[in-house]
């Protein structure tokens, strides 16, 4: 060897660290020899799938800088907007349009023959408790007529949870975000056990919806009346820091709504208010439709910026999951997905799970749900530990064009919630947003049989990626 490459060889470094991109295996291999490695966890963009790469191209490269101001404006509204709690009324006082013999229910439209058994079971319940049918036999008979129009709540500027279906004089909270001159609506929950939102259509199910509208609703007007309006998302806050996703768990939350009301609830004169204060009590799940309703009118308000590829709804109704973008009109849709990470009942497993189910999933959107999974024991228990809820949290900010600046999380480094779902990292990265949710029976009427993490189709969002990418480039 020639005196330059002895002195070449001299130089080479003792110590040797491997950066390693693609198959983790050459990564593992070299970990196991007890050298240093880094794996980079990198993907071919979109699958490789030549027609969403081509779109991709053009709404991260010329098409970006509109795009990005677009999200810049929408990921504002989220964060910034302040929906407030002005009340609380029977639903065809705040719906326009709404017929006398029409149900509301979760998710994109569909057939009578396409509901599956939880939904079907509470449209029944519905009908009994409007009191046009006097059994669930005669309401389905009355469904089958088509003498009972139903539709998506979503397209009434509401949302439902679960296989909830509501009729003219459900009791509804009314939201109002004053600067996008928004309004939002969403049913006042039913509570646990049995009740119609799991599925069931029994004589105390529809008792439980008569007791809303009878003894549950004046009462609770009457103490938001008293009260004045409410900061929503202040609460909830409050309660993402004490360990609420406001999802799943939503006892932080609704405690303190109700520590708000108490003075008001306990100067309440109603027949049956002792009925609505053992309601209250046992309804830890009381805060999760108000911040539904709430999220509804974020991304309402951000729904108006035209040209983004922020994702602002996301819904199911237990056959289909159907997804819309910022400025878009159109339902892009896929299968249902079953709920994965599931922490069942005794006795219970997949075989009795129904696919995932409501429009709950419009949290994940504005911050919550799957998006506050790090800061909640709750969620951890769902996916084995408190590390793993982290790391949703943590693949759901991969996605996201940036973080909220009210839902922090004390056990996450303070860290804001990833906000502001981009369609274009989903579909590039084969990352979808994961909804935490509970699960209903699927053929038995027996109503909530778990709970856990259901993970959004790709599909749905690659067809609203196209979507943008045609309506755009036709400018």
């Amino acid at each position: 060897m020639t005196e330059d490459t002895n002195a070449a060889v001299l130089d080479l470094p003792g110590e040797v660290g491997v950066v390693n991109v693609g198959l983790p295996l050459f990564a593992a291999a070299i970990a196991a020899q007890g050298r240093p490695s880094v794996q980079v966890d990198w993907r071919i963009p979109a699958g490789g799938d030549p027609v969403a790469v081509a779109a991709l191209r053009r709404l991260s490269g010329p098409l970006a800088e509109q795009v990005d101001a677009a999200n810049a404006e929408v990921l504002r509204r989220l964060d910034t907007g302040v929906p407030m709690l002005t009340g609380m009324r029977p639903a065809r006082e705040v719906i326009p349009g709404l017929g006398d013999h029409a149900l509301l229910h979760a998710g994109p439209a569909l057939t009578l023959e396409e509901a599956c058994d939880p939904l079907r079971r509470s449209m029944r319940a519905a009908v009994v408790a409007e009191g046009w049918a006097g059994t669930v036999e005669q309401a389905d008979a009355l469904l089958v007529s088509g003498k009972v129009t139903f539709s998506p709540a979503n397209e009434s500027g509401g949302v439902v949870p679960m296989a909830t279906v509501m009729g003219p004089s459900t009791p509804v909270w009314v939201v109002e975000l004053e600067a996008g001159g928004v309004s939002a609506w969403a049913p006042l929950g039913h509570g646990s056990g049995d009740v119609a939102w799991f599925g069931r259509d029994t004589p105390g199910a529809i008792a439980r919806l008569v007791l809303l509208r009878e003894a549950v609703e004046p009462v609770l007007a009457e103490a938001l009346r008293d009260s004045g309006p409410l900061d929503v998302m202040s609460f909830a806050a409050q309660a993402v820091a004490m360990g609420d996703d406001v999802h799943v768990r939503t006892q932080a939350a609704t405690n303190l709504l109700l520590r708000h009301l108490l003075p008001s609830l306990m100067a309440s004169e109603h027949p049956r208010r002792v009925e609505v204060a053992r309601y209250l009590s046992t309804n830890h799940l009381l805060f999760l439709t108000l911040a539904m309703a709430s999220a509804r009118s974020l991304t309402a308000w951000a729904g108006q910026v035209e040209g983004s590829s922020v994702v602002t709804t996301m819904a199911r109704n237990g056959t289909q999951f159907g997804t819309k973008l910022s400025g878009g009109r159109e339902w892009f849709l896929a299968p249902a997905p079953m709920v994965g990470h599931a922490l069942y009942h005794p006795g219970k497993g997949p075989d009795d799970s129904a696919p995932d189910i409501g429009d709950s999933a419009v949290l994940e959107l504005v911050g919550l749900g799957g998006a506050a999974a790090a800061g909640s024991p709750a969620v951890g228990q769902l996916v084995g530990g408190l590390a793993e809820a982290a790391a949703l949290t943590a693949e759901l900010e991969r996605v996201c064009v940036g973080r909220s600046s009210r839902f922090t999380l004390p056990t996450f480094g303070g860290r804001g919630t990833p906000l502001a779902v981009d369609v274009r990292k989903v579909v590039e990265h084969g990352i979808t947003p994961k909804v935490t949710t509970g699960i209903l029976h699927n053929r038995d009427g027996s109503g909530q049989v778990g709970a856990g993490v259901a993970e959004a189709p790709l599909a749905c969002f690659r067809e609203a990626l196209l979507d943008l990418d045609a309506r755009l480039t036709r400018r």
